[in-house]
């Protein structure tokens, strides 16, 4: 395995400058429409492509898509362990455009941030995809959290975020009318849209562009295709074989992974390594009932504490025009499991064996008792939104929705957490 170590690792420096000429794929689909696994001219349980991207949600499709059309004589594959594209991370979140306000100045996060808002407004108009430029406003409600808003509100300039003001009690009414605080950053370029809706829209893009697209690929195993007499030259020109759980395989030069909560173990798959390590959380939301839902005007959100890597709990209003309110930060015992009983005994394993689980817990115990008492106690949340929307009370909720929010996901080694 050691030489697929490094021609993968070598595979994934070489990528960012660029790719070698592409070659004629045996047979094409049809416009738009993904690729049937058992086509082509080779045999039937293996393709060959000049890139293969692991992962069928938004960050593999967006990634697809943009190779495909700087790179369009590329033959360009997507695995996709579903039946359906996009059906996890991507389908399983707030749906919010974040402005960029957050992020540390002129870190990468930030520069994504900012810039991918400005695209992500200028794709939906493109294509027609419906998103709502709601706002949205951080309130402080106590008046230790006032140093925190003027520092974060500092750091919005930093990164370029449009139309920062920061607002009084009267203009906080103006804009969210049942919301009560002191002082707030009013930010009107956040929005929100059904990123799932851009997903597909991505496919549907990297498909009319010669791509492929292959569904209930769920991966198993990477490696390095071995120099046997009876393999011909075209089948070495794609040395790496990745093979998947029916036993199919496909054929590449290059692999580009992105594969959400299962990043770190593919990660290992491909000779990279796996760390850091991946522990879910599960976020749960609240949703308000419809005759309640006047109450929401756009996003609410409360100022992040620096010591934690959560938003907190916020009001977030919905394409379909539903209002979420939430989420909590639990730790979930199934990677892609989000109903509060889903549980796998080697995502479990890995939680307590492999990540730095125990000393998180240790360094914020009293945060994660209290996540773990509202989520079994609905007051205790309502009264937390009280403190932005006093007219909520526990008879306006109608049901839990639970969602593996990216907000509410972690990577952990050792004791640095990264969201």
């Amino acid at each position: 395995m050691v030489p697929a170590l490094r021609y993968l690792s070598g595979a994934c420096s070489r990528a960012r400058g660029g790719f070698p000429g592409g070659f004629s794929a045996a047979c094409r689909p049809a416009q738009g429409r993904p690729w049937p696994l058992c086509q082509g001219g080779r045999r039937a349980s293996t393709r060959s492509f000049d890139v293969v991207i692991i992962g069928g949600g938004i960050v593999g499709l967006a990634s697809a898509r943009a190779l495909i059309l700087r790179h369009p004589t590329l033959s360009i594959g997507v695995l996709e362990k579903e039946k359906h594209l996009a059906v996890h991370q991507t389908g399983h979140n707030s749906g919010v455009i974040h402005s960029g306000i957050y992020y540390k100045p002129e870190s990468l996060k930030a520069k994504l941030c900012v810039q991918g808002a400005a695209l992500i407004y200028d794709y939906c108009k493109q294509k027609g995809i419906s998103y709502k430029q709601c706002g949205k406003l951080i309130v402080a409600v106590e008046q230790e959290e006032i140093p925190r808003l003027q520092a974060l509100y500092e750091r919005g300039l930093q990164n370029g975020v449009q139309g920062l003001r920061l607002i009084q009690q009267e203009d906080i009414k103006k804009k969210e009318p049942y919301c009560r605080g002191l002082m707030a950053i009013d930010c009107p370029y956040t929005g929100i849209v059904d990123y799932r809706q851009v997903a597909l829209s991505f496919a549907q893009d990297f498909q009319e562009a010669g791509g492929y697209v292959l569904t209930n690929f769920e991966v198993k195993d990477i490696e390095m295709a071995k120099e046997i007499p009876s393999r011909s030259k075209d089948e070495m020109k794609y040395p790496i074989i990745i093979r998947n759980t029916k036993g199919e395989e496909v054929q590449c030069q290059y692999v580009v992974t992105c594969a959400g909560l299962y990043s770190d173990r593919i990660s290992e798959l491909s000779g990279c390594n796996p760390d850091p390590q991946i522990v879910p959380f599960r976020g749960d939301y609240l949703l308000l009932k419809p005759e309640k839902c006047y109450l929401v005007k756009g996003n609410i959100y409360p100022v992040p504490d620096s010591r934690f890597p959560f938003l907190g709990v916020h009001f977030t209003p919905r394409m379909d025009g539903s209002i979420w309110l939430g989420p909590n930060a639990v730790l979930a015992f199934k990677r892609e499991g989000y109903k509060p009983f889903d549980f796998n005994a080697r995502d479990v394993m890995d939680i307590i064996i492999k990540s730095g689980l125990i000393k998180l817990v240790f360094q914020n115990f009293s945060y994660g008792v209290n996540e773990m008492y509202k989520a079994c106690f609905l007051s205790a949340t309502v009264k937390h939104l009280q403190k932005f929307i006093p007219e909520i009370t526990v008879s306006d909720i109608l049901r839990f929705y639970s969602a593996q929010d990216s907000g509410c996901r972690m990577e952990v080694r050792s004791s640095v957490l990264m969201v």
